[in-house]
């Protein structure tokens, strides 16, 4: 249970012919997050990336506000599940105790115990303006995702969260069977690496929740872009948040449902180039 993938026997049915074989499929595992020794959230997921997982959940829950300030890490494998045990400094650990969840999270869920309405719904970090993308450069980004997705070419069953960079390429990408997961793994590994996000954009797999918009703020990133549509609070979240959300992203382009002013069309950017 400690591995990505498993090969998993399977009888199929189709056009009225039985038969037998195997199809790879991803793991689902209990991580817990412990600091301290105390713990704080079960959530299941894909056992891979773990300490970016780690890192990623502790910066978009407000637990930490860097990267450094996690002391130390042990990703601890037990019998029935995983344990990602931190110790933070104590002024760090006493914020804990003040929102400690205790409960186990389903696959992919963003807010799980959350105890009251405003923590929910609370502001996202508002980001800065960052620079103009063309619709070309976000079409691109999209299409470049697929490839990477290594457990997802394997199983056709997780989603990915990415970061492109305007090098143009991605830079960043990780898979889980939860979408928040996901995020999450991609938040840790962008802080571990030291990778400013504010030039960049963050690409989703599926659809944008609230929870999405308020961990890409946590990240710094000025545009987000998603598969999927986006729900109104989330789009009501992006537009306080000064984040470009774009989503329903196909293969013959997308739509902008906030903050549209940094996608520019290639000839206009050629024009202010001029200029």
């Amino acid at each position: 249970m400690h591995v990505p993938v498993q090969t998993i026997d399977r009888e199929t049915w189709r056009d009225g012919v039985a038969s037998e074989g195997v199809r790879l499929i991803p793991e689902e595992t209990p991580l817990a997050l412990t600091y301290n020794g105390g713990t704080y959230a079960v959530m299941m997921g894909t056992p891979q990336n773990l300490e970016d997982f780690a890192v990623g959940f502790s910066l978009s829950e407000g637990i930490v506000k860097s990267a450094d300030d996690i002391k130390s890490l042990d990703i601890v494998r037990l019998d029935d599940g995983i344990e990602l045990r931190m110790w933070l400094a104590a002024e760090d650990a006493a914020r804990i105790g003040e929102r400690r969840r205790h409960v186990a999270g389903p696959t992919g869920c963003g807010i799980c115990g959350i105890e009251s309405i405003a923590e929910a719904v609370r502001p996202a970090a508002v980001v800065p303006h960052g620079q103009t993308f063309t619709p070309e450069q976000v079409m691109a980004a999209m299409q470049a995702i697929a490839p990477l997705q290594s457990i997802n070419l394997q199983t056709r069953a997780v989603h990915a969260a990415a970061f492109w960079s305007p090098a143009g390429h991605i830079v960043g990408l990780r898979e889980d069977v939860g979408r928040h997961n996901a995020l999450d793994k991609l938040a840790g590994a962008l802080a571990r690496g030291r990778t400013d996000a504010r030039g960049g954009m963050v690409l989703l797999t599926s659809r944008v929740s609230v929870e999405m918009v308020q961990k890409a703020a946590a990240i710094g990133a000025p545009v987000m872009v998603a598969v999927s549509a986006p729900t109104a609070l989330a789009v009501r979240t992006a537009e306080a948040a000064g984040i470009t959300l774009i989503a329903i992203a196909r293969q013959d382009g997308f739509e902008i449902f906030t903050h549209g002013g940094r996608i520019v069309a290639r000839h206009a950017t050629e024009v202010a180039d001029v200029a």
